[in-house]
Protein backbone atom coordinates (compact mmCIF):
# COMPACT_ATOMS: atom_id res chain seq x y z
CA UNK A 1 0.00 0.00 0.00
CA UNK A 2 0.88 3.39 -1.08
CA UNK A 3 0.84 5.93 2.02
CA UNK A 4 0.84 9.87 0.83
CA UNK A 5 1.96 12.91 3.21
CA UNK A 6 2.09 16.06 2.65
CA UNK A 7 0.93 19.42 4.43
CA UNK A 8 -2.97 20.65 4.12
CA UNK A 9 -4.62 23.23 5.32
CA UNK A 10 -7.29 22.38 7.52
CA UNK A 11 -9.55 25.34 9.34
CA UNK A 12 -7.27 27.32 8.88
CA UNK A 13 -3.99 26.21 10.07
CA UNK A 14 -1.61 24.11 8.36
CA UNK A 15 -1.22 20.78 9.17
CA UNK A 16 0.13 17.09 7.82
CA UNK A 17 -2.07 15.20 5.92
CA UNK A 18 -2.03 11.51 5.64
CA UNK A 19 -3.55 10.10 3.00
CA UNK A 20 -4.33 6.13 2.10
CA UNK A 21 -7.13 3.78 1.01
CA UNK A 22 -9.17 3.00 4.20
CA UNK A 23 -7.82 0.18 5.97
CA UNK A 24 -8.69 -1.08 9.66
CA UNK A 25 -5.25 -1.52 10.02
CA UNK A 26 -3.64 2.10 8.86
CA UNK A 27 -6.27 3.70 10.47
CA UNK A 28 -5.42 2.02 13.63
CA UNK A 29 -1.75 3.40 13.18
CA UNK A 30 -2.74 7.02 12.38
CA UNK A 31 -4.82 6.82 15.78
CA UNK A 32 -2.23 5.53 17.97
CA UNK A 33 -0.01 8.80 16.43
CA UNK A 34 -2.75 11.21 17.86
CA UNK A 35 -4.17 12.19 14.20
CA UNK A 36 -7.71 13.14 13.72
CA UNK A 37 -9.46 12.19 10.88
CA UNK A 38 -11.00 14.94 8.56
CA UNK A 39 -14.03 13.84 6.25
CA UNK A 40 -13.97 16.63 4.21
CA UNK A 41 -10.48 16.31 2.80
CA UNK A 42 -10.66 12.37 3.56
CA UNK A 43 -7.18 12.18 5.39
CA UNK A 44 -6.03 11.48 8.86
CA UNK A 45 -4.02 14.71 9.83
CA UNK A 46 -1.36 16.14 12.78
CA UNK A 47 -0.11 19.52 13.29
CA UNK A 48 2.74 20.78 11.48
CA UNK A 49 5.97 20.20 12.58
CA UNK A 50 9.22 18.10 12.28
CA UNK A 51 8.20 15.96 15.56
CA UNK A 52 4.91 14.78 13.97
CA UNK A 53 6.55 14.24 10.96
CA UNK A 54 8.86 11.63 12.96
CA UNK A 55 6.01 10.27 14.06
CA UNK A 56 4.67 9.74 10.78
CA UNK A 57 8.10 7.79 9.65
CA UNK A 58 7.97 5.61 12.34
CA UNK A 59 4.59 4.61 12.37
CA UNK A 60 4.67 3.82 8.66
CA UNK A 61 8.11 2.19 8.85
CA UNK A 62 6.79 -1.02 6.80
CA UNK A 63 5.24 0.96 3.80
CA UNK A 64 6.02 2.81 0.79
CA UNK A 65 5.61 6.57 1.51
CA UNK A 66 5.34 9.45 -0.71
CA UNK A 67 6.57 12.87 0.95
CA UNK A 68 5.12 16.07 -0.72
CA UNK A 69 5.34 19.77 0.44
CA UNK A 70 4.90 23.00 -0.69
CA UNK A 71 5.31 21.52 -4.20
CA UNK A 72 8.68 20.34 -3.82
CA UNK A 73 9.97 17.01 -5.63
CA UNK A 74 9.00 13.62 -4.51
CA UNK A 75 10.79 10.81 -2.68
CA UNK A 76 9.65 7.37 -2.82
CA UNK A 77 10.31 5.62 -0.12
CA UNK A 78 10.56 1.97 -0.32
CA UNK A 79 10.53 -0.71 2.47
CA UNK A 80 13.86 -1.21 3.98
CA UNK A 81 15.02 2.34 3.27
CA UNK A 82 14.84 5.48 5.24
CA UNK A 83 12.23 8.15 4.65
CA UNK A 84 13.58 11.41 3.76
CA UNK A 85 11.41 14.12 3.12
CA UNK A 86 11.90 16.30 0.07
CA UNK A 87 11.51 19.23 2.40
CA UNK A 88 12.57 19.50 5.92
CA UNK A 89 11.83 22.57 7.85
CA UNK A 90 15.51 23.89 8.61
CA UNK A 91 16.05 27.27 9.98
CA UNK A 92 18.85 29.36 7.10
CA UNK A 93 21.19 31.96 8.60
CA UNK A 94 20.23 35.35 8.12
CA UNK A 95 16.63 35.11 7.54
CA UNK A 96 14.17 38.01 6.65
CA UNK A 97 12.41 39.97 8.88
CA UNK A 98 9.88 38.17 10.82
CA UNK A 99 10.54 35.22 8.17
CA UNK A 100 12.35 32.09 8.59
CA UNK A 101 13.83 30.96 5.70
CA UNK A 102 13.97 27.23 4.97
CA UNK A 103 16.52 24.72 3.91
CA UNK A 104 15.62 21.70 2.10
CA UNK A 105 17.72 18.38 3.05
CA UNK A 106 17.59 17.76 -0.57
CA UNK A 107 20.44 20.29 -0.66
CA UNK A 108 22.58 17.63 1.29
CA UNK A 109 24.54 15.04 -0.13
CA UNK A 110 23.09 11.52 1.07
CA UNK A 111 25.46 10.25 2.93
CA UNK A 112 25.06 13.14 5.33
CA UNK A 113 21.20 13.19 5.35
CA UNK A 114 21.84 10.00 6.81
CA UNK A 115 24.19 11.39 9.71
CA UNK A 116 20.92 14.45 10.04
CA UNK A 117 18.28 11.62 10.65
CA UNK A 118 21.08 9.78 13.28
CA UNK A 119 21.02 12.98 15.27
CA UNK A 120 17.03 13.55 15.04
CA UNK A 121 17.26 9.92 16.64
CA UNK A 122 19.20 10.49 19.37
CA UNK A 123 17.50 13.76 20.08
CA UNK A 124 14.64 11.74 20.59
CA UNK A 125 15.53 9.02 22.54
CA UNK A 126 17.71 11.00 24.89
CA UNK A 127 13.96 13.04 25.56
CA UNK A 128 15.36 16.24 24.21
CA UNK A 129 12.80 19.29 24.39
CA UNK A 130 10.87 20.19 21.00
CA UNK A 131 12.30 22.79 20.86
CA UNK A 132 15.94 22.01 21.60
CA UNK A 133 15.47 19.36 18.90
CA UNK A 134 14.19 21.45 16.56
CA UNK A 135 17.51 24.26 17.49
CA UNK A 136 19.77 21.68 17.04
CA UNK A 137 18.19 20.03 14.06
CA UNK A 138 18.24 23.28 12.31
CA UNK A 139 22.04 24.00 13.11
CA UNK A 140 23.41 20.83 12.18
CA UNK A 141 21.25 21.01 9.04
CA UNK A 142 22.85 24.27 8.03
CA UNK A 143 26.65 23.08 8.64
CA UNK A 144 25.53 19.78 6.44
CA UNK A 145 24.40 22.31 3.60
CA UNK A 146 27.54 24.14 4.03
CA UNK A 147 30.10 21.37 3.73
CA UNK A 148 28.54 19.98 0.38
CA UNK A 149 29.61 16.37 -0.41
CA UNK A 150 32.50 16.27 2.26
CA UNK A 151 31.37 13.90 5.01
CA UNK A 152 30.14 15.04 8.27
CA UNK A 153 32.03 12.44 10.41
CA UNK A 154 35.66 12.63 8.56
CA UNK A 155 35.52 16.25 8.73
CA UNK A 156 38.71 17.63 11.02
CA UNK A 157 38.38 19.88 13.95
CA UNK A 158 40.59 22.84 11.72
CA UNK A 159 38.35 22.95 9.32
CA UNK A 160 35.40 23.14 11.57
CA UNK A 161 37.46 25.79 13.72
CA UNK A 162 37.41 27.56 10.30
CA UNK A 163 33.61 27.15 9.69
CA UNK A 164 32.73 28.44 12.97
CA UNK A 165 35.44 31.42 12.11
CA UNK A 166 33.89 32.06 8.97
CA UNK A 167 30.76 32.39 10.70
CA UNK A 168 31.61 35.02 13.26
CA UNK A 169 33.97 37.00 10.93
CA UNK A 170 32.12 36.62 7.47
CA UNK A 171 28.24 36.12 7.92
CA UNK A 172 28.27 38.20 11.43
CA UNK A 173 26.20 35.91 13.35
CA UNK A 174 25.48 36.45 16.91
CA UNK A 175 27.38 34.75 20.07
CA UNK A 176 24.15 33.49 20.98
CA UNK A 177 23.57 31.57 17.61
CA UNK A 178 26.89 30.56 16.90
CA UNK A 179 26.90 29.07 20.59
CA UNK A 180 23.82 27.24 19.42
CA UNK A 181 25.22 25.92 16.35
CA UNK A 182 28.22 24.76 18.37
CA UNK A 183 26.10 22.81 20.83
CA UNK A 184 24.77 21.09 17.53
CA UNK A 185 28.19 19.83 16.49
CA UNK A 186 29.46 19.04 19.86
CA UNK A 187 26.33 16.73 20.15
CA UNK A 188 26.72 15.59 16.73
CA UNK A 189 30.27 14.64 16.74
CA UNK A 190 30.41 13.29 21.11
CA UNK A 191 26.45 11.79 21.28
CA UNK A 192 26.02 10.70 18.04
CA UNK A 193 29.50 9.58 17.29
CA UNK A 194 30.73 9.21 20.33
CA UNK A 195 34.10 11.12 20.29
CA UNK A 196 35.40 12.15 23.73
CA UNK A 197 35.63 16.37 24.00
CA UNK A 198 35.43 16.69 20.04
CA UNK A 199 35.38 20.29 20.83
CA UNK A 200 37.70 20.89 24.08
CA UNK A 201 40.53 22.83 22.15
CA UNK A 202 37.69 24.77 19.78
CA UNK A 203 37.16 28.28 21.85
CA UNK A 204 33.78 29.55 22.51
CA UNK A 205 33.04 33.57 21.70
CA UNK A 206 31.76 35.25 24.75
CA UNK A 207 28.40 35.83 25.27
CA UNK A 208 27.03 39.30 25.98
CA UNK A 209 25.75 40.48 29.42
CA UNK A 210 22.10 41.68 29.02
CA UNK A 211 20.17 43.06 31.14
CA UNK A 212 16.38 42.27 31.59
CA UNK A 213 13.54 44.17 29.83
CA UNK A 214 11.16 45.37 33.24
CA UNK A 215 8.22 47.26 32.84
CA UNK A 216 6.91 50.08 35.51
CA UNK A 217 4.28 48.62 37.86
CA UNK A 218 2.35 51.19 36.84
CA UNK A 219 2.27 50.27 33.22
CA UNK A 220 1.97 46.72 33.84
CA UNK A 221 -1.59 47.53 35.02
CA UNK A 222 -2.52 50.04 32.67
CA UNK A 223 -2.04 47.32 30.06
CA UNK A 224 -4.01 45.18 31.82
CA UNK A 225 -6.85 47.53 32.43
CA UNK A 226 -6.75 48.67 28.92
CA UNK A 227 -7.21 44.41 27.36
CA UNK A 228 -11.67 44.75 27.31
CA UNK A 229 -11.64 41.16 25.86
CA UNK A 230 -11.58 38.86 29.18
CA UNK A 231 -9.80 35.89 28.09
CA UNK A 232 -6.46 37.99 26.91
CA UNK A 233 -6.95 40.12 30.27
CA UNK A 234 -6.97 36.45 32.07
CA UNK A 235 -4.09 35.33 30.35
CA UNK A 236 -1.25 38.31 30.63
CA UNK A 237 -2.66 38.64 34.88
CA UNK A 238 -2.29 35.19 35.18
CA UNK A 239 1.28 35.03 33.52
CA UNK A 240 2.09 38.03 35.05
CA UNK A 241 0.87 37.41 38.50
CA UNK A 242 2.83 34.17 38.85
CA UNK A 243 6.07 35.11 36.96
CA UNK A 244 5.04 32.36 34.19
CA UNK A 245 6.85 31.86 30.95
CA UNK A 246 4.69 31.75 27.85
CA UNK A 247 5.28 28.83 26.95
CA UNK A 248 3.90 27.33 30.81
CA UNK A 249 1.02 29.97 30.90
CA UNK A 250 -0.62 28.53 27.71
CA UNK A 251 -0.17 25.21 28.66
CA UNK A 252 -2.22 25.55 31.90
CA UNK A 253 -4.73 23.33 32.61
CA UNK A 254 -8.08 23.69 34.23
CA UNK A 255 -6.96 21.22 37.15
CA UNK A 256 -3.35 22.92 37.63
CA UNK A 257 -5.14 25.25 39.85
CA UNK A 258 -5.19 24.71 43.53
CA UNK A 259 -7.51 27.38 44.75
CA UNK A 260 -7.13 26.03 48.26
CA UNK A 261 -3.57 26.29 48.39
CA UNK A 262 -3.68 29.26 46.27
CA UNK A 263 -0.95 27.69 43.66
CA UNK A 264 -0.61 27.34 40.08
CA UNK A 265 1.03 23.98 39.16
CA UNK A 266 3.72 24.66 36.49
CA UNK A 267 3.67 20.88 34.40
CA UNK A 268 7.61 20.03 32.83
CA UNK A 269 8.59 23.44 32.75
CA UNK A 270 11.61 24.49 31.56
CA UNK A 271 14.27 21.87 32.14
CA UNK A 272 11.18 19.24 32.23
CA UNK A 273 11.35 20.52 35.72
CA UNK A 274 7.89 20.66 37.65
CA UNK A 275 7.46 23.50 40.52
CA UNK A 276 4.35 25.43 42.26
CA UNK A 277 3.79 29.58 41.49
CA UNK A 278 1.76 31.38 43.57
CA UNK A 279 -2.09 32.43 42.54
CA UNK A 280 -2.81 35.76 43.42
CA UNK A 281 -6.59 36.29 44.90
CA UNK A 282 -7.22 39.05 42.27
CA UNK A 283 -6.14 36.29 39.82
CA UNK A 284 -8.03 33.62 41.25
CA UNK A 285 -11.58 36.23 41.16
CA UNK A 286 -10.60 36.82 37.08
CA UNK A 287 -10.25 33.20 36.52
CA UNK A 288 -13.67 32.61 37.77
CA UNK A 289 -15.47 35.38 36.10
CA UNK A 290 -13.06 34.08 32.82
CA UNK A 291 -14.41 30.63 33.14
CA UNK A 292 -18.08 31.23 33.59
CA UNK A 293 -18.01 32.79 30.56
CA UNK A 294 -15.70 30.81 28.11
CA UNK A 295 -16.22 27.52 30.11
CA UNK A 296 -12.85 25.96 29.53
CA UNK A 297 -13.03 21.82 29.20
CA UNK A 298 -9.48 20.83 29.64
CA UNK A 299 -6.94 23.80 28.58
CA UNK A 300 -7.56 27.06 30.86
CA UNK A 301 -6.82 29.14 27.82
CA UNK A 302 -8.37 27.26 24.49
CA UNK A 303 -7.68 27.54 21.04
CA UNK A 304 -9.00 26.41 18.04
CA UNK A 305 -9.93 23.53 18.03
CA UNK A 306 -10.74 23.57 21.47
CA UNK A 307 -9.04 20.59 21.86
CA UNK A 308 -5.83 22.60 21.43
CA UNK A 309 -4.36 25.10 23.93
CA UNK A 310 -3.69 28.70 22.31
CA UNK A 311 -0.58 29.04 20.50
CA UNK A 312 2.14 30.60 22.02
CA UNK A 313 2.09 32.55 19.20
CA UNK A 314 -1.22 33.97 20.01
CA UNK A 315 -0.16 34.82 23.37
CA UNK A 316 2.64 36.87 22.28
CA UNK A 317 0.07 38.68 19.68
CA UNK A 318 -2.44 39.75 22.65
CA UNK A 319 0.63 40.77 24.44
CA UNK A 320 1.52 43.43 21.69
CA UNK A 321 -2.01 44.37 21.19
CA UNK A 322 -2.57 45.41 24.74
CA UNK A 323 0.75 47.26 25.48
CA UNK A 324 1.81 48.88 21.88
CA UNK A 325 0.19 52.07 23.01
CA UNK A 326 2.24 52.51 26.30
CA UNK A 327 5.51 53.49 24.28
CA UNK A 328 7.56 50.87 25.34
CA UNK A 329 10.49 49.71 23.78
CA UNK A 330 10.77 47.17 20.90
CA UNK A 331 12.38 45.11 22.98
CA UNK A 332 9.87 44.91 25.70
CA UNK A 333 8.10 41.17 24.91
CA UNK A 334 5.65 38.66 26.88
CA UNK A 335 8.97 38.00 28.72
CA UNK A 336 8.95 41.13 29.63
CA UNK A 337 6.09 40.11 32.51
CA UNK A 338 7.99 37.31 34.03
CA UNK A 339 11.15 39.86 34.34
CA UNK A 340 8.71 42.15 36.00
CA UNK A 341 7.48 40.10 38.56
CA UNK A 342 10.77 39.08 39.84
CA UNK A 343 12.20 42.70 39.71
CA UNK A 344 9.23 44.09 41.71
CA UNK A 345 9.10 41.00 43.53
CA UNK A 346 12.49 42.18 44.47
CA UNK A 347 11.91 45.96 44.87
CA UNK A 348 8.81 44.67 47.47
CA UNK A 349 11.38 43.23 49.62
CA UNK A 350 11.29 39.24 48.93
CA UNK A 351 14.19 37.16 49.10
CA UNK A 352 16.40 36.62 46.27
CA UNK A 353 16.38 32.52 47.13
CA UNK A 354 12.36 32.74 47.52
CA UNK A 355 12.28 34.42 43.75
CA UNK A 356 14.65 31.83 42.68
CA UNK A 357 12.36 28.90 43.59
CA UNK A 358 8.96 30.99 42.49
CA UNK A 359 10.93 30.82 39.09
CA UNK A 360 12.42 27.73 38.76
CA UNK A 361 16.20 29.05 38.03
CA UNK A 362 18.64 26.49 38.84
CA UNK A 363 21.62 28.63 39.56
CA UNK A 364 21.13 31.77 41.69
CA UNK A 365 23.56 33.90 39.41
CA UNK A 366 20.48 34.11 36.84
CA UNK A 367 18.17 35.86 39.45
CA UNK A 368 20.96 37.80 40.42
CA UNK A 369 20.01 39.56 37.62
CA UNK A 370 16.98 41.14 38.85
CA UNK A 371 19.53 43.04 41.20
CA UNK A 372 20.94 44.97 38.28
CA UNK A 373 17.73 46.54 37.12
CA UNK A 374 15.75 47.30 40.14
CA UNK A 375 15.16 50.27 41.64
CA UNK A 376 15.31 49.22 45.37
CA UNK A 377 19.26 49.91 45.78
CA UNK A 378 19.63 52.86 42.82
CA UNK A 379 16.52 55.32 44.27
CA UNK A 380 18.56 56.06 47.92
CA UNK A 381 21.89 56.61 45.31
CA UNK A 382 22.19 60.70 44.50
CA UNK A 383 24.34 61.72 41.25
CA UNK A 384 27.32 63.69 42.32
CA UNK A 385 25.98 66.27 40.00
CA UNK A 386 22.54 66.49 41.98
CA UNK A 387 24.77 66.93 45.19
CA UNK A 388 26.33 70.01 43.86
CA UNK A 389 23.93 71.96 42.12
CA UNK A 390 22.22 70.99 45.58
CA UNK A 391 25.46 72.89 47.26
CA UNK A 392 25.60 75.82 44.59
CA UNK A 393 22.12 76.46 44.65
CA UNK A 394 22.56 77.11 48.55
CA UNK A 395 25.31 79.55 47.89
CA UNK A 396 23.67 81.54 45.08
CA UNK A 397 21.86 85.01 45.91
CA UNK A 398 18.00 86.08 44.69
CA UNK A 399 18.62 86.69 41.00
CA UNK A 400 21.34 85.15 40.46
CA UNK A 401 22.09 82.40 38.07
CA UNK A 402 23.20 78.93 37.64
Amino acid sequence: MLITVKRILHKNRFRIGIFFPTANKENLLAQRIGALYSKSLKCWHLPYDTNNFSQVKMAFSGYAVVIEQAGDKVIVRQPGQPVVPAQQIVRSHNPGKGQRKMLPLSDICADNIKEWLRMEQLLQLKGYSISTQRTYKNEFGIFLKQIKNVAAQSFPVERIKAYLQYCYAELKLSEATIHSRMNALKFYYEQVLGRDKFFWEIPRPKKPFQLPRVISEEKVLQGLLQTENIKHRTLLMTAYSAGLRVSEVVKLKLTDINADRMQLFIERAKGKKDRMATLSPFTLQLLRDYAAVYKPMHWLFEGFPKTDHISIRSAQAIFKQAYKSLGLPPSVSFHSLRHSYATHLLENGTDIKYIQELLGHNDINTTLRYTHVSMKAMEKIESPLDKILRKHHGKLKDGDNL
